[in-house]
């Protein structure tokens, strides 16, 4: 009587080349990005992309006290609950000391291969648990639900996960794609205003870089945005995270380091690494890093003095800052340049900047001096700000 299993054949000769040997790896990632208008139809994806596997839920604790968090009950109800763990919110808890604690966390509960991590939360969230789930078992699933519009149009799309370091924000990372993404709009509802144009400032980000309709969409609808009201919500969630899809398949794991998304992030990640990794918020810092580009690039001469105040007025009109006053921390302008200074050391000498040149079109260098980003920070700063702090 035969044997149940698998009968695994291979037939490979000696090597006799004196030539080195070659790996190809081929990989390609799929997955679905969920936008879905209420918590019972976020659960009914949840399950789905579970397909009956067990699930660990990893969430923050301003999200344990509020509707998102139903989901978990839900999961215990229909038997799919491993167990859940709330950590402390805000960008402090994107550590080691905090991956360290999550490992140790699903190595006493038992996590298999074959169970899934679910990152509830906001930006935070997702980078630390993808960056955990990348690690733990050299590599298990995990579903991205996003509580905040930040996550759900930016940092829970995409791969990029990390933990900060004191050296350098997002300096302990991989790259490592979810299971899914779930997107709820009736989570929005709960944002403060101030989350919410934070969030808001990764989609200026996108339509800057990628698309005119967007913008537009955006200046229309502003309040509505900033109250997260229902229907723009969807339009403005859907087109943003098509977006990112879009921008991040030509290029999952940015073997080529040109990327238009970065804009804003060169000097939006100094200022959160100067500021210590909390007052200002990552769509603050990153709406700030976009006001100091657009302020170059207008500079040099290649954006339109018109479209570069259009797009100031925009990010201001969001409540955005657009100059160093407005941070809820003010760094000193030397204390941001030494941070890129930093940041140029890790990158091997380089510290690329995006420039816009109008919306859909931008220009990567990496020849800004540090003149020219100090130039741009002391034009982006009041004259009441006492000159020890500039």
């Amino acid at each position: 009587m035969a044997e149940s299993g698998y009968v695994v054949r291979d037939r490979i000769p000696l090597s006799t080349t004196p030539s080195a040997i070659e790996l190809k790896i081929n990989r390609e990632d799929t997955y679905r990005i969920h936008v879905v208008r209420d918590s019972s139809a976020a659960t009914e994806a949840l399950l789905a992309e579970l397909d009956g596997r067990r699930a660990a839920v990893i969430t923050e604790r301003t999200v344990a006290s509020l509707p998102a968090y139903r989901i978990t009950g839900a999961l215990g109800e229909r038997g799919r609950l491993l167990g859940s763990i709330a950590i402390p919110a805000g960008e402090r808890s994107k550590s080691l000391d905090t991956a360290y604690l999550l490992i140790d966390w699903l190595a006493q509960l038992g996590l298999a291969r074959r169970d899934v991590v679910v990152a509830l939360g906001g930006g935070m969230i997702m980078d630390t648990v993808g960056w955990v789930a990348s690690a733990y078992m050299r590599g298990v699933p995990y579903v991205n639900v996003p509580t905040t519009l930040l996550a759900q149009v930016d940092a829970g799309l995409g791969g990029k996960v990390a933990v900060d370091h004191n050296a350098a924000k997002n300096l302990v990372g991989a790259f490592y794609q979810p299971r899914a993404v779930i997107s709820c709009l009736e989570f929005l509802e709960t944002l403060d205003p101030r989350q919410a144009r934070a969030g808001l400032a990764e989609v200026v980000k996108k339509a800057v870089i990628a698309s005119p309709e967007l913008f537009q969409f955006i200046e229309r609808n502003a309040d509505e945005l900033v109250r997260c009201s229902p229907q723009p919500s969807e339009t403005l969630v859907r087109a943003a995270s098509t977006i990112k899809c879009e921008l991040v398949g030509r290029d999952p794991y940015e073997v080529d380091l040109r990327r238009p998304l970065n804009f804003g992030h060169t000097v939006g990640h100094a200022v959160e690494t100067t500021t210590g990794y909390g007052p200002v918020l990552h769509g603050e810092a990153v709406a700030f890093g976009m006001a100091i580009a657009v302020d170059i690039s207008r500079a040099r001469g290649l954006l339109a003095p018109a479209l570069a105040d259009r797009i100031t007025r925009l990010l201001t009109g969001l409540g955005l800052p657009v100059r160093l006053e407005q941070l809820r921390s003010v760094p000193p302008v030397e204390d941001v340049l030494a941070a890129l200074d930093k940041i140029r050391e890790i990158r091997d000498g380089s510290l690329r900047f995006v420039l816009p040149i109008e919306l859909g079109t931008t220009l990567i260098v990496d020849d800004v001096t540090e003149d020219e980003v100090r130039a741009a920070l002391l034009r982006n700063v009041a004259e009441d700000i006492p000159a020890g702090r500039r």
